[in-house]
C-alpha cells in the first residue's frame, strides 16, 4: 500500500519491520476478507466480518409501505468489530502519514509536543466524525427531541442500521487504540494514561450496547465527544502558538456543564425512568436488564467515571494556574530589575559610589598634581 515511507530496510518480521510496515500488513489482512466475498465457498464467512449481522425484517402493516430492516446484537458482532478494527488501524496510518507527519516536519516540535500533537490530531479527527455522525442519528431518529425516548419501551433491542454501525465503529476504534500503543512507539510514561481512558471508553460503550441502552449511550457520547473535540482542537492551536489559550477557557466551562448534564441525564433515565417502568425483571431472552442491581451498578459506574474526570480536570487546572503564576512572577521580577533606579553617585568618572579606587590613585591627573 505504501502508506509509510521507509528510511531503511530492517530484517523481515523484526520489531522495527512490523512497526514500519504495520499499515501495509493490516491492509493485506483486510483485503483477504474483501476477496472472500468474491467466492461462494468463503462468502458466508467473509460476510460475517464485513457486513452487519443479526438483522430482523419487520413486515409493514400497509401494503404500499416497504418492510423495515432492524438489527440486534449477537456473537457475530465480534467478527465485525475485528474487521473494522483493522480498518481503523489503516485510517490511523493514513491520517498520520499524509496530515500529521507533514505538519510535524514544518513545526519542528520537541519529543513531548510531538507525541501530544499526534494524539490530539488523531483524536480530533475521530471526535469530529463521531460527533457529526451521532448528531445526524439523533436528528433522524428523534432520540433527543423528547427525553422520554431514552427509557420508554425499554429494552431497545432492535436498532436501525446507523445506530448499530455507529456502535460497531466506536468499539472498533477504541480497540484499535490498544495495538497502536505498540505501533506508534508510545512513550512509557504515556501508556498508563492512554490505557485508562481507552479502557473506560470500551467499558462504557460496550455496557450501553449490551444492556440495550443504545439510545441513552448515544446521547451521552455525542455530548462527551463535543467537549473532547473542543479540548483537542484547543491544544492543537496552543501548539501552533502558545498565546492561544482562550479556547481552553471555553472548554473548561463546557467541560463542567457536560459533566452536570451527564449526571442529570443518568439520574433521569436510570434513576427515575427505568425505575418507574412496569417491566422490571431480568430476562436474557428479551434483553431486559431492568433490575435494581443492574441499575445501581450502571449509575454507580457513570457517577464514578464523572467524579474521576472532574478530579483529573481540577488537577489539570491547578497545574495550569501554578505554571501561569510562576511565569507572571518571573516576568514581574525581570521588569523590576530592568526598571530599578540607579543610586546617586554611581558610575562616576573617578570612583564607584563616591569612593576612590586604587586604580584612580595612579591616574594621570593625580600624578600631575603631586609633581606641582
Amino acid at each position: 500500500m505504501g502508506l509509510r515511507k521507509k528510511s531503511k530496510n530492517p530484517p523481515v518480521f523484526s520489531h522495527e519491520f512490523i512497526v514500519q510496515n504495520h499499515a501495509d500488513i493490516v491492509s493485506c489482512v483486510a483485503m483477504v476478507f474483501l476477496l472472500g466475498l468474491m467466492f461462494e465457498m468463503t462468502a458466508k464467512i467473509a460476510v460475517s466480518f464485513v457486513t452487519l449481522q443479526h438483522n430482523v425484517t419487520i413486515s409493514a402493516t400497509d401494503e404500499n409501505a416497504e418492510s423495515i430492516i432492524l438489527y440486534r446484537y449477537g456473537f457475530k458482532d465480534i467478527a465485525t468489530v475485528f474487521f473494522y478494527t483493522l480498518v481503523a488501524i489503516i485510517l490511523h496510518a493514513i491520517v498520520q502519514e499524509y496530515m500529521l507527519d507533514k505538519i510535524n516536519r514544518r513545526m519542528h516540535f520537541s519529543k513531548t509536543k510531538h507525541s501530544k500533537f499526534n494524539e490530539s490530531g488523531q483524536l480530533s479527527a475521530f471526535y469530529l466524525v463521531s460527533f457529526v455522525w451521532g448528531t445526524c442519528i439523533l436528528a433522524s431518529e428523534n432520540y433527543a427531541s423528547n427525553p422520554r425516548n431514552l427509557w420508554e419501551n425499554y429494552p431497545h433491542i432492535l436498532m436501525p442500521f446507523q445506530v448499530k454501525f455507529f456502535y460497531i465503529a466506536q468499539l472498533a476504534y477504541w480497540f484499535h487504540a490498544l495495538p497502536e500503543l505498540y505501533f506508534q512507539k508510545t512513550r512509557k510514561e504515556d501508556i498508563p494514561r492512554q490505557l485508562v481512558y481507552t479502557s473506560l471508553y470500551i467499558f462504557h460503550i460496550a455496557g450501553a450496547y449490551l444492556l440495550n441502552l443504545n439510545r441513552f449511550g448515544l446521547v451521552l457520547l455525542v455530548l462527551h465527544y463535543f467537549v473532547e473535540l473542543l479540548f483537542h482542537i484547543s491544544r492543537l492551536f496552543y501548539f501552533s502558538d502558545e498565546r492561544n489559550e482562550r479556547c481552553f477557557t471555553v472548554w473548561a466551562i463546557l467541560f463542567v456543564v457536560a459533566r452536570l448534564l451527564t449526571l442529570s441525564l443518568s439520574v433521569l433515565t436510570i434513576g427515575f425512568g427505568l425505575t418507574g417502568s412496569q417491566n422490571q425483571s431480568l430476562d436474557l431472552a428479551t434483553g431486559n436488564f431492568n433490575i435494581l442491581a443492574v441499575r445501581i451498578s450502571a449509575l454507580a459506574a457513570i457517577c464514578l467515571t464523572q467524579a474521576y474526570m472532574m478530579w483529573k480536570f481540577i488537577n489539570f487546572q491547578l497545574k495550569r494556574w501554578k505554571e501561569h503564576a510562576q511565569i507572571q512572577a518571573l516576568k514581574k521580577k525581570a521588569t523590576n530589575t530592568k526598571n530599578k533606579p540607579t543610586k546617586k553617585g554611581e558610575n562616576k568618572a573617578n570612583g564607584v559610589n563616591g569612593t576612590v579606587t586604587p586604580e584612580d590613585k595612579d591616574s594621570p591627573r593625580l600624578r600631575k598634581a603631586k609633581s606641582s
